[in-house]
C-alpha cells in the first residue's frame, strides 16, 4: 500500500493563519505537528506501506520536503503540479509514478484530523483487503450532525465484507435535507480518502475519462525529475480536464464500495470546525498564545504576536497575526474566504504572503515598510545559500546579528561575523551562505524605487528555481 498525500488546498476560511503560499495543511493547527505531519503519523505502525508519494503546488515543494524530513518520512516522489486539477488527475499521476499496478494507492487529503487512530487503521486495512479484490474504496465519515457543508454518500443495502456497495453520491444538501440523511442512517459524509489498485483507477478513468488520463501521461511523460521532485510538462498538464475522484469516477463506476468510518473526523475547513477539534477551557473557549478572556464564552481566540484581550465576547473568531486581525462570529466564518476574494482583487498581498516568508534556505520577516525602504530580519539555515543574484532597481545593507556569513559581492569574496556588515550596490551580483552550524541572522534594509520580490535576476541556485 502506498499512502498518496493530496496537498492541493489553499485553506482561504482559515485566513489569515492559512494563505496561499503557507496553507493550512503545512501549519500546526491542532498539535505540535503539522497537518502534513499527522497526515503521515497517523500511518505509523500499518503493515506493508511504501514510502509516501506526494503531490502539491510547485510553491508549496520545499516545504513538503522539510515538514517530511522533520518527521524522518522520505517520500518516494514529491509530485509538483504547475496548475492545479482537481482531485482526479492529481490520484493519476500518483498512479502513474507507481512501481507496481497493483500496489494499492491509499489516497489521504493532507488536512484532516482524526482522533481515532486505531478506528482509522482498522479501516484501512479493510479497504486494503477489498482493493485486493479490485474494488474502489471510499472512506464514508459516520455523521454526528445535519452537517450541510459536507457532500454525502449514500449506501446500499447489498454489504461487502465491512463495506457497502455505493448507491449515489449527492452534492451539499440543505438543512432539512441533511436531517433527512441523518436520520434514514443510509448516508455518509464524504471524506475524500479512497483506496484502490494503481492499475484499476488507471482502468475505470479511461472507461469514464479518457481525456484526463490522456493529458497525465502526457504531462507525466514530458515531466522532469529534479532530486525529490518530479515537474509535470505545464503545457501538457494545462490542457488537463479539472476534475474530481468522485465525478470522473467514483459516481459512474460500479465497483465502487463504502466503509463506514467513525473515527473523530474533521477536514477542518472553516475557524468554528477548528474550535471543534480544539482543547477548550471551562467556559467553551479555545485560546492559543498570549490572550486575556474575561466573560468569554464558546470563543477562539488566537494570539501570534500580540497580547489579545476580551471582554464580554461569546461566540466568536478572534485570530491576531503578525499582519492582520480577523473577528467574525461564530456562525458566519464560511463568509472568511470573502476577505481573501476581496484582498486578491485588491492585489493586496495578504491574501497569499505572511509578513513571514519561508524559502527553501530559511525564511525573511518584513519588519517594516516605507515608499523607498524594506527592512528584513533574514535567517538562513545552516549550510544553506541564497541565489546567486542581482537587483536591477534596490540596493541592500547587510548587518549580521547571529552566526557567520560567506558573501559574495562581484569578484569579492569575504567571511563576515556578528556585528559585521556589508554595502550591495544596485546592479552588482551577489549571494549569501551560511558555512556554520547555527542559524544565520542578518538585517537588511534594502533602498531603491522597486523594492517587489520580482525584482530579481538568477544565476544560479542550487534549489533549482529559476
Amino acid at each position: 500500500m502506498i499512502p498518496v498525500i493530496l496537498s492541493g488546498g489553499s485553506g482561504t476560511r482559515l485566513w489569515p493563519l492559512s494563505r496561499g503560499i503557507y496553507p493550512k495543511q503545512f501549519l500546526p493547527l491542532v498539535s505540535e505537528s503539522t497537518m502534513v505531519q499527522e497526515t503521515v503519523l497517523r500511518l505509523a505502525g500499518l503493515e506493508r506501506l511504501q514510502a509516501p508519494i506526494a503531490i502539491c503546488n510547485e510553491d508549496h515543494r520545499f516545504m513538503m520536503a522539510e515538514q517530511l524530513r522533520e518527521i524522518n518520512a522520505q517520500a518516494e516522489v514529491i509530485i509538483l503540479e504547475p496548475v492545479g486539477k482537481n482531485t482526479a488527475p492529481a490520484v493519476a499521476l500518483a498512479a502513474l509514478a507507481a512501481k507496481n499496478l497493483d500496489d494499492i494507492l491509499l489516497v489521504l487529503p493532507a488536512d484532516h484530523v482524526i482522533e481515532n487512530i486505531p478506528a482509522f487503521q482498522r479501516a484501512v486495512v479493510n479497504a486494503g483487503q477489498l482493493a485486493e479484490q479490485d474494488y474502489l474504496v471510499t472512506f464514508g465519515i459516520v455523521p454526528t450532525a445535519a452537517e450541510t457543508g459536507y457532500g454525502y454518500i449514500k449506501r446500499s443495502s447489498e454489504k461487502i465484507d465491512h463495506a457497502f456497495k455505493v448507491a449515489e453520491f449527492v452534492e451539499k444538501p440543505d438543512v432539512e435535507v441533511a436531517e433527512a440523511y441523518v436520520s434514514s442512517g443510509e448516508y455518509y459524509w464524504n471524506s475524500g480518502m479512497f483506496a484502490f489498485k494503481a492499475g484499476r483507477y488507471l482502468e475505470e478513468l479511461e472507461k469514464f475519462s479518457p481525456e484526463i488520463l490522456e493529458a497525465c501521461r502526457l504531462s507525466f511523460a514530458g515531466a522532469q525529475s529534479d532530486v525529490d521532485f518530479v515537474r509535470l510538462n505545464k503545457d501538457a498538464f494545462s490542457q488537463c480536464p479539472s476534475d474530481s475522484i468522485d465525478y470522473a469516477v467514483m459516481e459512474k463506476t460500479d465497483k465502487a464500495v463504502v466503509i463506514p468510518l467513525d473515527a473523530d473526523w474533521s477536514d477542518v475547513g472553516s475557524w468554528s470546525a477548528l474550535w471543534e477539534v480544539r482543547e477548550k477551557d471551562s467556559f467553551g473557549n479555545a485560546l492559543t498564545g498570549d490572550v486575556v478572556a474575561i466573560d468569554t464564552k464558546n470563543s477562539f481566540i488566537h494570539s501570534g504576536n500580540k497580547l489579545v484581550a476580551a471582554v464580554g465576547v461569546q461566540d466568536m473568531i478572534i485570530i491576531e497575526t503578525d499582519d492582520a486581525v480577523m473577528i467574525a462570529p461564530k456562525d458566519r466564518v464560511q463568509e472568511v474566504k470573502k476577505i481573501v476574494a476581496v484582498l486578491k482583487n485588491d492585489q493586496r498581498a495578504e491574501a497569499d504572503l505572511h509578513r513571514k516568508v519561508y524559502r527553501p534556505w530559511g525564511y525573511y520577516d518584513s519588519v517594516d515598510n516605507g515608499d523607498r525602504h524594506t527592512t528584513k530580519r533574514i535567517v538562513v539555515n545552516p549550510g544553506a545559500k541564497l541565489s546567486v543574484q542581482k537587483h536591477h532597481h534596490r540596493s541592500e545593507h547587510w548587518v549580521i546579528v547571529k552566526g557567520s556569513a560567506v558573501v559574495i559581492k562581484g569578484d569579492e569574496t569575504m567571511l563576515l561575523s556578528e556585528n559585521e556588515s556589508t554595502y550591495i550596490p544596485l546592479g552588482v551580483i551577489h549571494s549569501l551562505e551560511n558555512p556554520g552550524v547555527i542559524p544565520l541572522e542578518i538585517i537588511e534594509v534594502q533602498t531603491g524605487s522597486y523594492l517587489g520580490e520580482d525584482d530579481i535576476v538568477r544565476f544560479e541556485d542550487k534549489y533549482g528555481r529559476t
